[in-house]
């Protein structure tokens, strides 16, 4: 299937870590941009990191230093390691591979919670 499958969401006290997957069956994420957004309750959706088909990465600024996007093509698998996590970072996340303008597929999300 195109459409990635987030996993690893938990709830964790705050200074915390987590590990989200994002999974697709077939070759899908190693021929896409892979970006993470997220959306808390209330708020707009917004977006946290991206990786790029060569492995080239980014992150928004309120998470830079503390998460870490990576891929493993062999497993068709976008990984985001979360670290020192806040409060403020309680969201729903979701991964969207984007690989044309007409194809793009986003997962059903996985919650994060974090308890201050």
């Amino acid at each position: 299937q195109a459409q990635p499958v987030e996993s690893g969401g938990d709830s964790v006290q705050a200074g915390g870590s987590l590990r989200l997957s994002c999974a697709a069956s077939t070759n899908i994420v190693s021929i896409s941009r892979i970006d993470w957004y997220r959306q808390a309750p209330g708020k707009q959706r917004e977006w946290v990191a991206v990786i790029g088909i060569g492995g080239d990465t980014n992150y928004a600024d309120l998470v830079k230093g503390r998460f870490t996007i990576s891929r493993d093509n062999a497993k068709n698998t976008v990984y985001l390691q979360m670290d020192s996590l806040k409060p403020e970072d309680t969201a729903v996340y979701y991964c969207r591979a984007y690989i044309s303008p007409t194809r793009i597929y986003w997962g059903q999300g996985t919650q994060v919670t974090v308890s201050s």
